[in-house]
């Protein structure tokens, strides 16, 4: 019985492993060469809460692999913030995979299952600045042609794009303000009307209606 504890012991220990927790003094020397799984959490959140036995699970089996890694960056950390404005994080969790340098959102579904699927589908070797041999002939062109500018020309470039971003952004949330307001005006002229209709007897109708229809009937 006792050697039955302790094995359930060591197992539940494994699987709850601490999962590698990034901030920007470590990120380069953590990530340098992985192709990267991470996942941008607050503490409070109660999805993060629910998700983080299967991240845990999922960090303990990929440990001290060659080229996949997991980890995790809590946004709540005033070290670990600038890793998830940086990523453009918006809400939690967020999971994010790939070039660690080049972060792409990763889309599919939330369960252990799910992550352990993906992660041994995509955590090899992939197409970045500091593996171009594994790009294709137009991502290669495109990482040629980067490289061959400045440091301001690609600054200038970022800050168009961010700011593209941030316009979509704006116009996203005036729309859904817009739209908001619509089905609250929408709402209310709904609710007037109906209050019109029960105000003029509708029910009343309906039963005096009845009470006549039935009395034919039993003529």
């Amino acid at each position: 019985m006792k050697l039955s504890l302790a094995l359930l012991a060591i197992a539940a220990s494994s699987i709850n492993a601490e999962v590698l927790s990034l901030t920007p003094a470590t990120y380069e020397a953590a990530t340098a060469g992985k192709t990267v799984f991470i996942k941008f959490f607050a503490p409070w959140c109660g999805h993060c809460k629910s998700m983080a036995p299967d991240w845990e699970k999922l960090a303990s089996e990929w440990e001290g692999h060659a080229v996949g890694l997991i980890a995790e960056v809590d946004c709540t950390n005033e070290d670990a913030r600038p890793l998830c404005d940086a990523n453009g994080v918006k809400g939690f969790p967020s999971l994010k995979w790939g070039d660690p340098n080049a972060l792409e959102d990763y889309e599919g579904g939330r369960t252990y299952d799910d992550f352990a699927a993906f992660a041994t589908d995509s955590l090899k070797p992939v197409c970045s600045v500091a593996q171009i041999d594994l790009c294709d002939d137009e991502k290669k062109a495109l990482i040629n042609s980067l490289q061959a500018e400045t440091e301001d020309e690609l600054k200038a470039k970022i800050k168009t794009s961010e700011d593209l971003l941030e316009e979509a952004e704006a116009e996203f949330t005036a729309a859904v303000e817009q739209l908001q307001t619509t089905y609250e005006n929408l709402t209310k002229t709904k609710e007037e009307k109906e209050a019109e209709v029960k105000a003029s007897g509708l029910s009343l109708m309906k039963a005096v209606l009845k009470s006549k229809t039935s009395g034919s009937d039993e003529l």
